[in-house]
């Protein structure tokens, strides 16, 4: 009777165990994921990386602004295990918030530039996108195009169109022209575009874009990813790219990216989503989804984005995009820039 029990207790705790062994595997299956990224730009890669691992995607998407502020507000019982914004700005501020963690991961050091990642491994770029200058072609040769600074000189007076500096794209540019030039040099270019534009600063980059191609403005500073949407509409838009700064710093790049949040409950299956999405199987897509730029090297952008010819990026790493942002948005505001 005794051995009966013996027997019956055992595999009693053996079915206990087994149990708990594949409740903890099915949650080791799943990663969820808050982004800033709309659904189409990023449930393909999602796809993919299930398809690639077996490892389900669950995602919620909203404004940087709101994801920030839920993961704030959910703490330690947050169910996020990755974090996806675009700008290194919005990454910094997350990190500096105590909302993501350090994470080490060969892969992702060997697969994305030193200048495009956390230097403390808390969020890593994972497409690249380039604020530069387009012109119209009707209007302006390309020799007359040099740098961001010399927008400020007065042969642009009523020539310049810009987004509004309430965008963070904008911010991150001027701060990242804070690192390079010192806060005074910086104000000096900022009020020289202030006072070289055609019209108030406009609401987004494809409305400045429309204004550049009516001949309302000559050059505009946009990101080339709302270029390629509108060109891809309308090709034959009087409309052309050039790339700024070639002979000094390099174009302003900034990117999308992500990081593994604090409180992860499934931080090696959110590690491994990152490093699939630097990895070559999905930079492709995930770039070209966007008209973006691969952030690992190893891989070509596609046909259309690398018919805008190549060009040298800026090397300052993208923490200072976070680090100055406060300054540029008070520089910006002293200077007139609303």
């Amino acid at each position: 009777m005794c051995k009966l029990f013996s027997i019956k207790r055992f595999f009693v705790i053996a079915y206990c165990f087994v149990s708990l062994l594949v409740i903890n595997v099915a949650q080791a299956e799943q990663v969820v994921v808050y982004s800033a990224r709309i659904e189409e730009l990023i449930k393909p890669m999602f796809d993919a990386f299930t398809r690639e691992t077996g490892i389900e995607v669950k995602f919620t998407t909203d404004k940087e602004g709101a994801l920030l502020a839920r993961l704030k507000a959910e703490g330690k019982k947050t169910p996020a295990d990755v974090l996806i914004t675009a700008d290194a700005g919005n990454l910094w501020e997350a990190a500096r918030a105590g909302l993501l963690k350090s994470v080490s991961s060969s892969m992702l050091e060997a697969n994305i530039p030193a200048h495009l990642r956390d230097p403390q491994g808390q969020w890593f770029g994972l497409s690249v996108r380039a604020r530069t200058i387009v012109y119209n072609t009707q209007k302006v040769k390309p020799s007359e195009l040099f740098t961001y600074e010399d927008l400020a000189d007065p042969k642009w007076k009523g020539r310049l169109c810009l987004r509004t500096s309430k965008k963070v794209y904008n911010q991150s540019l001027v701060a990242m022209m804070i690192a390079e030039h010192g806060e005074a040099e910086t104000e000096r270019i900022v009020k020289g575009w202030v006072d070289n534009l055609a019209t108030e600063p406009l609401s987004d980059d494809t409305r400045t874009l429309e204004f550049v191609a009516a001949g309302r403005c000559d050059v505009a500073l946009v990101n080339t990813y709302y270029y390629g949407r509108l060109m891809e509409s309308n090709p034959d838009l009087p409309l052309a790219i050039f790339w700024p700064n070639q002979k000094n710093s390099g174009v302003h790049v900034n990117i999308s990216g992500a990081g593994v949040t604090q409180f992860s409950k499934n931080e090696h299956a959110a590690v491994k989503l990152l490093e699939f999405l630097s990895s070559e199987k999905a930079q492709n897509l995930f770039a070209d989804v966007n008209m973006e730029y691969p952030v690992n090297p190893k891989i070509k952008p596609s046909k259309m984005v690398a018919a805008w010819g190549e060009f040298k990026q800026n090397p300052m790493n993208l923490v200072k995009a976070g680090e100055l942002q406060t300054a540029a948005i008070k520089l910006m505001d002293r200077a007139g820039y609303r």
